[in-house]
């Protein structure tokens, strides 16, 4: 007898297993998101999972999302998108300007797009057609590089290029 109900529970437990789904693979990716706060944070890690990531953590610090999803069921691209749309540029999408606009006021981060913009109202951006690739870069503040010789002239606020 107890033989048999041994069996018995062996039989239902190997039906039960066998007739399992097994588990989607998730994977992992890391997404640079721009934000500033722990509003920012609850936000962005809202989207990603509204986008259907499993698993959504922001590191402030960092600017890096981490993101855990069924490659099934959604992508970085859908991510990405979600947490654009609700105001967030990311490494691959820039949010809508008028959907950031009206983010809470420490919410408004220093955008990734907003560095091109003022670069290029610099007094020695605004002639593009002298201007090289690489004119005006912050960091140094210099212009128009080229193998022979170096103009600087975001310094004194005179045109690019000029000899």
């Amino acid at each position: 007898m107890k033989t048999q109900i041994t069996l018995l529970f062996s039989c239902l437990f190997i039906t039960i297993f066998s007739f399992a789904q097994p588990k989607a693979t998730l994977k992992t990716d890391k997404i640079k998101v721009w934000g500033n706060c722990g509003m920012c944070k609850t936000t962005i890690e809202k989207a990603a999972k509204n986008a259907g990531a499993s698993y959504a953590l922001w590191n402030e610090d960092a600017k890096i999302l981490t993101v855990k999803y069924a490659a099934s069921k959604t992508s970085v691209a859908k991510i990405e998108k979600k947490v654009a749309s609700v105001g967030y540029d990311t490494q691959n999408e820039t949010a809508p300007e008028e959907v950031y606009n009206n983010l809470h006021g420490c919410c408004q981060y220093d955008r990734k797009a907003t560095e091109v913009k003022e670069l290029t109202s610099m007094s020695c951006c605004k002639d593009k057609a002298s201007c090289k690739k690489d004119c005006c870069t912050k960091a140094d503040m210099s212009c128009c590089t080229d193998k022979d010789a170096k103009h600087d002239c975001c310094k004194d606020g005179k045109s690019c290029c000029s000899k």
